[in-house]
């Protein structure tokens, strides 16, 4: 993958680091190590990444704090994964994915499936950077409501679908709205059709 920039792993433990910036130099990532959240916190300010992996339990904040801080700081244009060695619970994947992440996996991550993931959520940051469609302002998560609901999907399958609240489907859906210009989710879903909005695969 080509000018990847900046990855920052957020983790307490070395090893872990170690491993995770290992990943992401195998597909051409740069990653910027954090062992705490007050330091991610100032690496992120210093230099924007492009991608955040933070492990759940830190030794000074919780990664749900961060993730907080980050999206307060850079909005939904920031992809953020969650990675827990103890809260692998299907509630903790929720909360996690409620708070604000993108994606949720238990530490350490299986290696293949993490690197496609993160490559998807990359791929998608960098052609937001790039591209002059409407689809470039629109965050990992908008793309993939926008895509449920070209597919004709209701607002409660697409909430099921993605492990959200049907308010957030909702909320998603007015930032779509607002983003591409329309007034409804037809009009919405014509233009992801007629201008090509949409990833392929």
């Amino acid at each position: 993958m080509e000018d990847c920039g900046s990855v920052l792993i957020v983790d307490g433990d070395s090893d872990s680091r170690a491993l995770l910036s290992a990943l992401f130099e195998r597909v051409g990532c740069a990653a910027s190590e954090a062992d705490t959240g007050a330091r991610a916190l100032a690496a992120a300010r210093s230099e924007r990444p492009r991608l955040a992996v933070l492990e759940v339990q830190l030794p000074d904040v919780s990664g749900y704090e961060v993730c907080r801080e980050l999206r307060d700081q850079f909005g939904e244009s920031l992809p953020i994964v969650f990675l827990s060695r103890h809260r692998n619970e299907p509630n903790d994947r929720v909360a996690g994915l409620l708070i604000g992440a993108d994606d949720y996996f238990s530490n350490p991550p299986p290696p293949n499936e993490f690197l496609a993931r993160m490559r998807r959520l990359l791929a998608r940051t960098i052609s937001g950077e790039t591209n002059s469609h409407a689809r470039a302002s629109l965050t990992p998560r908008e793309g993939q409501v926008l895509s449920l609901l070209v597919a004709g999907r209701r607002r409660r399958e697409i909430a099921a679908e993605l492990v959200i609240s049907p308010k957030t489907v909702g909320k998603h859906v007015e930032n779509i709205l607002a983003k591409l210009g329309v007034n409804s989710q037809t009009q919405a879903v014509a233009l992801a059709l007629r201008e090509g909005l949409l990833e392929e695969g």
